[in-house]
């Protein structure tokens, strides 16, 4: 009887993934852990959190449970979901997504990878789209990561603007200290308009948000 009301279970899943994905996604019951075997699962596809949050500062991304992600789902991301149900025996639950703050329903306060814990702040990468983890996102977003790269990156920025900068505007024979002045003065601006746009449009460091479900 038991096996009965599991097959009509699944079928009702199943049918569910045809009809509506994003649904099927979100009707996950909310459980900390899944029950999988562990011989299956490839080793490589398995993160803890501690390389999760890694992840997430270094590229600025958030990772949350995916009844707040507001993107698409690819089918195959989906029929990975079924395959992994079938192949454990086991209906999964508790999916979470990382991806960047945009692809979230974000409370007041690009592409993805979906995960499903396994236990022990363990979680399994299921499937991955697009290229958020691209080596040049990265790199743009390294001075967000935390308040030293964002310190080192104005003082570079402003260094770069000195040394274009044309002194003989302000002065005839320009000497080091004379450098050194416009470098102060244009240090003193970056930095200002840094803090003004981070105050005024609520944005974080990458350390705070990756975790987080809201915006500021």
């Amino acid at each position: 009887m038991l096996e009965t009301i599991n097959l009509s279970h699944r079928l009702r899943r199943i049918q569910l993934l045809a009809e509506d994905p994003k649904e099927f996604l979100l009707k996950c019951p909310s459980q900390e852990t899944n029950s999988f075997d562990f011989e299956l699962l490839e080793s490589d596809r398995i993160f803890g959190l501690d390389s999760i949050k890694k992840i997430c500062v270094d590229y600025r991304l958030r990772f949350l449970d995916v009844r707040l992600f507001k993107g698409q789902v690819p089918n195959e991301a989906l029929q990975k979901i079924e395959q992994l149900e079938q192949m454990h025996n086991t209906q999964i639950d508790h999916l979470k997504i990382m991806a960047p703050s945009k692809l979230f329903k974000l409370e007041n306060a690009d592409d993805p990878l979906l995960f499903v814990p396994i236990g022990n702040n363990h979680f399994y990468l299921i499937h991955q789209w697009g290229n958020d983890l691209h080596p040049l996102r990265k790199a743009l977003v390294w001075p967000f990561k935390n308040i030293i790269n964002l310190t080192v990156s104005v003082l570079v920025l402003s260094f770069l603007i000195s040394a274009v900068m044309p002194l003989n505007l302000f002065v005839r024979e320009a000497s080091y200290g004379d450098f050194f002045l416009i470098f102060l003065f244009m240090f003193k601006s970056v930095a200002a308009i840094v803090i003004y746009y981070f105050f005024a449009s609520g944005k974080n460091f990458n350390q705070a948000i990756w975790d987080s479900k809201y915006y500021n």
